[in-house]
């Protein structure tokens, strides 16, 4: 039963002990209990041992940080449950943290890593295809652009992310259904790698020839920091289209981060919120974080998402947004991680990352076997990475700097774009797509004309549409 305060009793769980226990290696080996507790008791007992590493390493006690981490490891594993899963890759982001502090050892511990590009690619890919996230993006984002070259004879498409085709390859097919006839088409697409750019003008140029459209691929090889908007080669009578799939958040580093090493704030208020979610007993990752947490620590009291756009401004997406604002776009199209991972305290970005990734874990369990190889690369390339970006790094290193979908509106707002209601046929599209998903955890909603998709409560991304206002 749960008291008024929202929790609950536990009376025959080893979870009653958690608050008292010492981490130290001689109160009880693991192997007495700690691999025999119950899935939903170990959950809870590695949130606990998650805060109480995070209080540590943030505190630099790096003895009980290492202890914390030991207990850990014996209970997490890449290939287990959901909770399990996600404590992998918190701890070893933490761990990471760490070694962060003694650069040499950092530095030599990474000298023989190898990241091939392709893998990276082709993990996104498989993103693409078993979660609906991006499909559902790259359908609103292709709406949103059809809608408003209505009538346009000449159309140049600027992809700031080109690695999908699929996306243009769906364009080129609307448009060329158009009543008026198919517009000349011309779409630049931003890389760093010289082969996914010759790929994908190979798929666009040769289902343009199929369908008989005009049809120009112009590739810009270069980082999103280094571009040059001469580049863009945007010509007189050309009506312009941005498309940006979780790009515009890395520009959101600040003069102040670019200074700032490491972060001694203490963990010990999310300490105190999170060792309420031990007394609960939930199934799902989401569930052990939600029914607590929501009214015991509320980013929207006390995180960077409440506090007032000025503190957190930065002169590189002011800068980079001027030059798009410069470029005259009769749409910008803007997918974007809904969750604020863009705290200055470690603190409000572990709370917040864990639920977002929580979400995204509960979705992959719902889609795969534990055991799916393409599961394993998907969690430790794609989603560990970020995990470890959001928790281990500072200054320019970090740059999963993701914000809520309000604080990109004023964004917009300020630099000098008109909010573009999404349509409800983009809207019911959208909805279509997530029916063929065999799970009623995804949902999609409306946020003053923008999309929203999450997993069950929590919202996951947000797809805007802006254009040009003078």
């Amino acid at each position: 039963m749960f008291q008024e305060d929202g929790s609950s009793f536990v009376t025959s769980s080893p979870l009653q002990m958690f608050p008292m226990m010492s981490l130290s290696p001689g109160f009880m080996s693991p192997h007495q209990w700690l691999q025999e507790l119950k899935p939903e008791d170990r959950g809870l007992y590695l949130i606990h041992l998650l805060v109480t590493c995070a209080n540590h390493v943030a505190t630099g006690n790096l003895e009980k940080a290492n202890m914390a981490l030991d207990q850990i490891s014996n209970l997490a594993t890449p290939d287990g449950d959901t909770m399990q899963r996600i404590s992998s890759y918190f701890s070893e982001a933490l761990a990471d943290r760490i070694l962060r502090t003694w650069p040499g050892i950092y530095k030599a511990s990474r000298s023989t890593r190898i990241w091939i590009v392709a893998e990276e690619i082709l993990v996104r890919k498989m993103f693409f295809e078993f979660l609906p996230f991006m499909k559902v993006a790259f359908v609103v984002t292709n709406q949103a652009i059809v809608e408003a070259m209505e009538g346009e004879k000449m159309v140049h498409v600027i992809d700031l992310n080109a690695t999908e085709p699929a996306q243009w390859r769906a364009l080129i097919q609307d448009l060329s259904a158009r009543p008026e006839g198919p517009p000349h088409l011309r779409i630049t697409g931003i890389h760093q790698q010289k082969e996914v750019l010759e790929q994908m003008a190979h798929v666009l140029t040769e289902e343009a020839e199929k369908l008989d459209i005009p049809f120009q691929f112009n590739p810009i090889i270069s980082k999103l920091e280094n571009l040059d908007v001469e580049n863009f080669r945007v010509k007189t009578g050309e009506a312009l289209a941005i498309s940006s799939i979780m790009q515009l958040h890395s520009f959101l580093v600040c003069d102040n981060d670019l200074k700032k090493k490491s972060p001694s704030t203490p963990l010990s208020a999310l300490g105190v919120h999170l060792q309420r979610v031990i007394q609960m007993n939930q199934s799902t990752l989401g569930q052990l974080l939600e029914k607590d947490m929501v009214s015991a620590y509320s980013p929207r009291q006390d995180s960077a998402s409440s506090s007032p756009l000025s503190t957190t401004t930065s002169a590189n997406i002011d800068d980079f947004l001027s030059t798009l604002w410069s470029l005259n776009p009769k749409v910008m199209v803007v997918t974007e991680q809904d969750s604020d991972h863009n705290g200055k305290s470690l603190m409000e970005r572990i709370s917040e990352s864990l639920y977002f990734y929580g979400a995204l874990f509960d979705c992959m369990e719902s889609a795969l076997p534990r055991a799916s190889l393409e599961r394993l690369k998907m969690e430790k390339m794609l989603l560990g990475e970020e995990i470890k970006n959001i928790i281990a790094c500072e200054g320019a290193e970090r740059k999963e700097r993701h914000e809520k979908l309000e604080k990109w509106a004023q964004r917009f707002d300020l630099a000098g774009f008109a909010n573009v209601p999404l349509s409800y046929y983009a809207m019911l599209q959208a909805k279509r797509l997530l029916q063929g998903y065999n799970s009623d955890g995804y949902k999609i909603k409306e946020e003053n004309g923008c999309v929203v998709i999450g997993w069950q409560d929590r919202p996951l991304f947000s797809v805007s549409a802006w254009r040009f206002r003078r």
